[in-house]
């Protein structure tokens, strides 16, 4: 699991702004939010254009070089560097946790996205340190990892990929677990049809996995769950091609006629169901078309997925509630910072407190 993540000099974020997943409190309600120690579900909130969906790009930047599922959707990354930073550089900075071994990953990259350097340490024992401007760096502890490992990586665009996939290491090797992390996360909008980051070089399959009628079934249940009560078929064109339609008379071609909210629910379903072993999933503006009953809905049916570490982000208010997750796990992002809740203010928040009215009247903004 991703245990803490920190980045400075990319897009918006001129300062080193951090998410630390171990910063845990000890309440004893929705304790299902919480997982191995660390936080497993999370909200952010802020104001329009202070970064949310910078700070998910951002968090997702280690996918564009280490992933074999690069899949990235164009100009997301365009203006890589932020501009009132004197660094000619972004630097992330990632630590993940696996059981009790400890992967701390630091890497900066160039307006070009390019790596300029990186480390990596494991357990607080240096692995290596390269710098790609100088070709020269700290190899000792790939080294003694891997003493027969051919070095002649120049034309590797980064050393860590190059080193796990070309060294035998158990699969339960913290190496092999943070690239099988890395491999396996998500991230999509609920404002963009299809539009995604990680897990999958390919979605070839995301207008044809509803054609199992199984699946068609139950994509249907949950429309009617979410207020949708139409029902759904698939039929064959006469260009023999299989397409989705509301079943009615005559039929309704599904993504020609359907609202953006029900969209935006396809959307959501067809991850939710293809991508069951996801490390992180990340989903920007999440509820953007959804009535709040809805959220509430697509929250809860987030928290039941144990192993997924989810963040998501939103506006709605009215998913600040202690009975839907805990003061621990919802965050605002300001231009300097990214702040819990229960770090947001001098008060002890309690189960029984009202995080929406307290937010509203200003509690959090110190």
């Amino acid at each position: 699991m991703l245990q803490l993540f920190e980045v400075s000099g990319f897009k918006n974020f001129c300062d080193t702004v951090r998410l630390d997943f171990s910063d845990v409190r000890d309440y004893k309600f929705n304790t299902e939010c919480v997982s191995n120690g660390l936080i497993g579900k999370a909200i952010i909130y802020g104001k329009n254009s202070i970064g949310k969906s910078n700070f998910g790009l951002a968090l997702f930047d280690i996918v564009s070089h280490l992933s074999s599922s690069k899949n990235v959707g164009p100009h997301l990354y365009d203006y890589y560097l932020n501009v009132e930073s004197e660094k000619k550089y972004a630097e992330f900075h990632y630590v993940f946790r696996f059981g009790s071994d400890i992967v701390d990953y630091k890497y900066r990259k160039d307006e070009k996205q390019s790596l300029l350097c990186e480390s990596v340490s494991i357990n607080d024992e240096l692995l290596y340190d390269y710098d790609y401007v100088t070709e020269s760096g700290n190899l000792s502890g790939v080294n003694k990892l891997a003493p027969t490992l051919n070095w002649e990586f120049q034309d590797a665009d980064c050393v860590l990929k190059y080193v796990i996939n070309n060294t035998a290491l158990n699969n339960d090797h913290p190496l092999r677990q943070t690239m099988r992390f890395v491999n396996n996360m998500l991230w999509f909008r609920s404002l963009d049809e299809n539009r995604y980051i990680g897990y999958k070089s390919k979605s070839d399959d995301y207008f044809e996995f509803m054609f199992d009628d199984s699946t068609l079934r139950e994509f249907e249940s949950f429309l009617h769950s979410a207020g949708i009560e139409d029902n759904l078929t698939v039929k064959e064109g006469v260009d023999g091609k299989k397409a989705l339609y509301f079943d009615a008379n005559p039929l309704l071609p599904f993504f020609r006629v359907a609202s953006n909210g029900t969209r935006a629910l396809y959307t959501f379903f067809y991850w939710y169901k293809t991508a069951q072993d996801v490390s992180l999933m990340f989903i920007d503006e999440f509820d953007a078309f959804y009535h709040f009953e809805l959220s509430e809905s697509i929250v809860s049916i987030l928290e039941k997925m144990a192993s997924t570490q989810v963040i998501l982000t939103s506006h709605n208010t009215n998913l600040m509630s202690n009975r839907i997750m805990r003061p621990d796990c919802f965050f605002i992002l300001t231009k300097e910072k990214l702040t819990a809740f229960a770090n947001a203010t001098t008060r002890e928040l309690r189960e029984g407190h009202n995080l929406e009215k307290l937010y509203m009247s200003g509690e959090f903004n110190g």
